[in-house]
């Protein structure tokens, strides 16, 4: 019965993990409208000040408080707000600016490999021979969603400022998951005070523009946008991954990473009408596969 329960808690976590996955597949496609009426930085701001609010009512709505962090706890909230939420945004937003959608999510699969090396050489955790064959399974099924099966011709594009941003979105993203593995508190109150810091590092980066700052025009589309973004691109979305982290492992959470370029080609088919290519069959089979090899665990 005990065994029962913890797999049945372990496939929740995991279906929660397919779901966070789904989300910020359509966070490409809401970022991609945001930034072609707003700036990288107030397209941030708008999230995750959103996200902010939220995560501040719920977390006082479940714990009837604002819970106190260690001095430990705080450094890493301060880090983790700093690199998840401030420079992974900044340079996602800038990035989306500047390239397609589908380029960004090529270097987005790379996260998982570099933050399962990390965790190796820094903290010795250990995965099986399995576990590896199914994290390279995986990168390269994302390879082949979003190079269109040309993956020799991804890799020999020129290399640019918008590749640069997402270079420093990935290496932004594996400290963030590797400093959230590190702390003990719960997650909703790590998640809280990490947007908070992160949304206050934001704020102080547009306050030299506000002497010239004039209201912009928002949208219905980009309002919906970034309620979405801040809702569930934000709120939902990171409170499951940390709880994952804490559950299964950093190694084991960050391989679904490689499934969000695959949801994200298939929103573009289906909000925007984009065709399904037999890339994006073997290449999303792929890192399904290589998703469920990584999490294989001894009988």
């Amino acid at each position: 019965m005990r065994h029962f329960a913890i797999a049945l808690s372990s496939s929740t976590v995991y279906l929660k993990l397919i779901c966070v996955a789904l989300m910020w597949g359509g966070t490409f496609i809401a970022g991609r409208i945001v930034t072609a009426e707003l700036s990288p930085t107030l397209s941030a701001l708008l999230r995750f000040g959103f996200a902010a609010i939220l995560l501040v009512l719920i977390l006082l709505k479940s714990t009837g408080r604002f819970p106190h962090l260690s001095v430990q706890q705080h450094v890493y909230a301060i880090l983790m707000g700093l690199t998840g939420v401030f420079a992974y945004n900044l340079f996602f937003f800038a990035a989306l600016s500047r390239i397609e959608a589908g380029r960004t999510a090529l270097f987005v699969s790379l996260s998982p490999i570099l933050t399962i090396l990390a965790m190796r050489i820094f903290f010795q955790e250990r995965l099986r021979r399995i576990n590896y064959l199914g994290v390279c399974l995986a990168l390269i099924g994302t390879l082949i969603v979003v190079s269109k099966g040309e993956l020799f011709a991804a890799f020999t594009q020129s290399f640019g400022t918008g590749e640069m941003m997402m270079c420093g979105a990935v290496f932004s993203w594996v400290i963030y998951t590797i400093c959230f593995k590190q702390t003990r508190a719960p997650a909703l109150t790590m998640t809280t005070y990490s947007v908070l810091w992160g949304t206050f590092f934001l704020f102080i980066t547009l306050v030299p523009q506000f002497m010239q700052f004039s209201l912009p025009h928002i949208s219905l589309r980009s309002g919906l946008s970034i309620v979405f973004l801040g809702a569930f691109g934000t709120v939902l979305t990171f409170v499951w991954y940390a709880e994952a982290i804490h559950s299964i492992g950093a190694s084991r959470t960050i391989v679904f990473n490689n499934l969000v370029p695959v949801f994200a080609v298939l929103l573009a088919f289906l909000i925007l009408n984009e065709p399904i290519t037999w890339s994006m069959l073997v290449g999303g089979s792929l890192s399904f596969v290589g998703v469920i090899l990584t999490n294989k665990q001894e009988k």
